[in-house]
C-alpha cells in the first residue's frame, strides 16, 4: 500500500517554472514505477512522465519532452516533476501515481494522489 500526496502547484506566467513534489508513505516506495499524469475538465487523464524504481529510465510525453524533468529520491520517498518553459496548455490538475509496471498507461498505476492544480497564464 502506498499513499501519495502532491504539492507545489500554483499560478505561474507562461515561460515560468514550477516544481511539483509527491511524497509517498510506505516502505515499498522504492519498488514502484512512479508517474505523473494531468487532467483538464472534460478530457481524459493523460500521461506526462514516468521513472523506473531505480531512476535509471525515464519516459516523457512528446508535449513536455525537453521542458519537464522527472526525478526521485528513494531515501526520501519523494518524486519530483520539474516543469520549465511552461505554456498555457500545461494548465491542468497534476497527479502523482505509483505502479508495478513500466508503463505510460494510467490503468497500469494502482495508487494515486489527490492532485495539485497548475495554472499557466498567458
Amino acid at each position: 500500500q502506498v499513499q501519495l500526496v502532491e504539492s507545489g502547484g500554483g499560478l505561474v506566467q507562461a515561460g515560468g517554472s514550477l516544481i511539483l513534489s509527491c511524497a509517498a508513505s510506505g516502505r515499498t516506495f522504492s519498488s514502484y514505477t512512479m508517474g505523473w499524469f494531468r487532467q483538464v475538465p472534460g478530457k481524459e487523464r493523460e500521461f506526462v512522465a514516468a521513472i523506473t524504481w531505480s531512476g535509471a529510465s525515464k519516459n516523457y510525453a512528446d508535449s513536455v519532452k525537453g521542458r519537464f524533468t522527472i526525478s526521485r529520491d528513494n531515501a526520501k520517498n519523494t518524486v519530483w516533476l520539474q516543469m520549465n518553459s511552461l505554456k498555457p496548455e500545461d494548465t491542468a490538475v497534476y497527479y502523482c501515481a505509483a505502479g508495478t509496471k513500466w508503463s505510460f498507461l494510467r490503468y497500469e498505476y494502482s495508487y494515486w494522489g489527490q492532485g495539485t492544480q497548475v495554472t499557466v497564464s498567458s
